[in-house]
């Protein structure tokens, strides 16, 4: 079986200027695209600052997709001023269903038929990231310390494999010890598996700590001149990677990541 696997971290559908694009621009910025599967991460849905948009939804309909999956890590928009309300328990919203108001999360889009689905909690870790970005109070940028947001993995049972989309903490011990604990979750999954998504760990120590090999190996991040791998494709020793190509899109500030996977 040949698959096509990507992975995309839309940045809630910002250009690289940090502005937010509309259902219109993310199908245009997707417009060549040739996945079968491809993870996404930092996924909006009804979220005033990228314009209401149900972005898994658009995402899936730009990409011609018959099957996705979003998995909520926040309900209501993400805010530097509190911490995060994790949705507990995590719940896979499908494409036949809404949510009510603002959520943020990850998602999984699939043009292949899917088995079953199923989706992990892998927690949040107690570091915070500095960032600059203007004080929705008085419009000056600042500095902020974002609290790291729960994070979450959700897995799509193929014919002949099983896809895993995630979004690591940005610490990269907590990061280690989610990867380790979905290591764990997909030894109970149908093989082989593979896993996609921004990993926050860079170059080849999310294959060793996975126990695979990693399918994608160039700089994915920051998207305009990227100097470090987030984005990964990992899988076990036993597929085989074919055409790996990192792209800069239209929007997102990670780069496309995408390889060609022929499992046995």
């Amino acid at each position: 079986m040949d698959l096509r696997i990507g992975t995309l971290n839309l940045a809630s559908g910002r250009t690289s200027e940090g502005r937010a694009g509309d259902a219109a621009s993310l199908s245009a910025a997707l417009a060549d695209v040739d996945v079968d599967v491809l993870a996404v991460q930092e996924v909006d849905v009804d979220q005033p600052r990228s314009g209401g948009v149900d972005q898994p939804a658009a995402v899936a309909a730009a990409l011609g997709a018959t099957d996705w999956r979003f998995a909520a890590a926040v309900a209501g928009t993400p805010s530097p001023f509190r911490s995060w309300t994790p949705v507990d328990p995590p719940v896979l919203r499908g494409s036949w269903e809404t949510l009510t108001g603002p959520h943020y999360g990850i998602a999984l889009v699939s043009r292949l038929p899917v088995h079953r689905w199923s989706v992990l909690a892998l927690g949040a870790g107690r570091a915070r990231l500095p960032l600059q970005a203007p004080d929705p109070r008085t419009g000056k940028t600042r500095l902020w310390w974002f609290p790291d947001e729960p994070r979450l993995a959700i897995a799509a049972e193929l014919d002949g494999c099983t896809v895993i989309s995630t979004h690591l903490s940005f610490a990269p011990h907590t990061a280690v010890r989610q990867l380790v604990r979905l290591r764990r979750w997909a030894a109970d999954l149908p093989g082989p598996v593979l896993v996609a998504g921004d990993l926050n760990l860079i170059g080849p120590l999310p294959a060793r700590v996975f126990g695979g090999q990693r399918l994608v190996s160039e700089p994915t991040y920051p998207s305009p001149a990227p100097r470090v791998q987030f984005d990964h494709v990992l899988g076990p020793a036993t597929v085989q990677a074919a055409r790996p190509e990192v792209r800069q899109l239209g929007l997102g500030d990670h780069r496309l990541a995408t390889v060609t996977v022929t499992t046995t």
